[in-house]
């Protein structure tokens, strides 16, 4: 991700916000980067840090959705680096709701993404949330 790009920027002034415990400031951070959105690219991101702070779970599967909707949409390498993560979150609002055969589904597809992220901290906390989800649903 650019740093300069100024959704980006709003995106990780949020990310402080929420390690600083200012919930309602990280909301309102991610959402302005969603309204700042000019492009798919940009709003795969803000629809990603969105959906962190939704009132309900089916708000927040909508959002994880618009998220991997926009990433797709963008059908470039700039979302490649997303999709394992797009995907255990999506599986996470699934499994959460209950519907463990589509968690189970977005969860494998994860898995068949993962390899794709450069070895490092990111790489290790996804892969740790797939081998998680995996205990939870049985596999």
């Amino acid at each position: 991700m650019d740093p300069n790009n100024p959704v980006v920027k709003l995106c990780a002034e949020g990310m402080q916000a929420e390690f600083a415990g200012k919930l309602d400031d990280a909301k309102a951070l991610f959402m302005q980067a969603w309204e700042q959105s000019r492009d798919d690219y940009e709003a795969c991101i803000a629809a990603h840090y969105v959906a962190r702070h939704q009132p309900s779970f089916k708000e927040n599967l909508r959002w994880n959705q618009e998220s991997l909707a926009r990433a797709e949409a963008v059908g470039d390498e700039r979302v490649r680096d997303f999709y394992p993560s797009l995907l255990l979150n999506l599986g996470h609002s699934y499994e959460i709701l209950g519907d463990q055969a589509e968690a189970r589904k977005y969860y494998d597809l994860a898995v068949e993404r993962v390899d794709e992220l450069p070895a490092g901290p990111y790489n290790d906390v996804v892969r740790r949330g797939i081998e998680g989800a995996q205990q939870r649903i049985g596999k």
